[in-house]
């Protein structure tokens, strides 16, 4: 159980070091001088110490939505596969549950950017459901996909028989399944080339336009929430297609998770520097592919056992 929260408390912390890490590794990669990576929590201070702003047109959703944006990753981070072998995790929550609860958060997201009653907000609403309604059922398909080769539904428990039974003769559905999850992971965190979290450019901007008009505590949650919904992506990533270093001892075992974590978005930062941003209407495109790659591995799994 100790691990068990270690591990929690441990992801709280590092979730602002890995969006960090990225914009350092992204302006060094363009010849920049590199951001540090303890921005992330510098800029969280510095919200927290801001005068908190709301509109007059905002109703009372603008002052709660921010804790329920946050509140269902928080609730995710308790269902993840274990880091360390032998520690404690919850072994009956599927794909639907960890689905469910992201599309929560999400909806409260696009809440908070309608409740404003501005033009950027309602834009960027209805670019992230436009979004969100083609991620959700390929990352339905994409998780019960692996828990169906690792031989039970729970994600936890996929996890962990991953790490002691990894199927080599299940390596083509394997492939597909990864390919379609790590297009998820760039396209429900924001990044390039489905959205640009660096820009305020109207006609690019989608998570920005939802938190244009809060600043102060509230930005600061929302802030929190992006970067706990990168390393819960990016945690899933790492134990459900990168299913080693569970056996070590605990210390390195947390060690090579960190690596993990920090190899998966030294990957992002590489994609966003030589890739440029889709158009909106080219999204569907990107994510099809997604959908595409869920069900081979589906198909592939069931029919040819591959």
């Amino acid at each position: 159980m100790i691990a068990y929260l270690l591990t929690i408390v441990l992801l709280l912390l590092i979730a602002p070091l890995l969006l960090s890490f990225i914009k350092a590794l992204k302006m060094r990669l363009l010849f920049k001088k590199p951001a540090s990576i303890w921005q992330g929590y510098r800029n969280f201070a510095k919200l927290m110490h801001k005068e908190t702003i709301v509109s007059e047109e905002a109703s009372a959703i603008t002052r709660v939505a921010p804790f329920l944006v946050l509140s269902p990753l928080l609730v995710i981070l308790f269902f993840l596969p274990p880091v360390v072998h032998g520690a404690y995790y919850v072994s009956f929550v599927d794909a639907f549950t960890i689905t469910g609860l992201i599309a929560l958060s999400t909806f409260f997201l696009m809440l908070l950017g309608l409740d404003s009653a501005s033009a950027f907000g309602g834009m960027g609403s209805s670019r992230e459901a436009f979004i969100a309604a083609l991620v959700e059922p390929a990352m339905v398909l994409t998780i019960f996909s692996v828990s169906m080769m690792a031989g039970d539904l729970g994600v936890g428990q996929a996890g962990v028989n991953l790490a002691a039974h990894f199927p080599k003769e299940h390596m083509a559905s394997f492939l597909f399944a990864a390919i379609s999850f790590f297009i998820l992971l760039i396209a429900e965190n924001g990044r390039i080339p489905v959205d640009n979290p660096e820009t305020h450019l109207e006609l690019t901007m989608v998570h920005e336009a939802m938190v244009l008009d809060i600043t102060g505590v509230y930005l600061a949650i929302i802030e929190t929430a992006s970067s706990v919904k990168f390393v819960i992506f990016a945690s899933l990533f790492a134990s459900l297609f990168l299913p080693f270093g569970l056996e070590y001892s605990a210390p390195a075992a947390i060690g090579m998770f960190v690596l993990k974590l920090f190899a998966i978005a030294a990957a992002v930062a590489l994609i966003e520097v030589n890739t440029a941003k889709l158009r909106l209407f080219k999204v569907p495109n990107l994510l099809g592919i997604a959908i595409v790659f869920a069900f081979l591995s589906l198909i592939t799994f069931y029919v040819l056992g591959a």
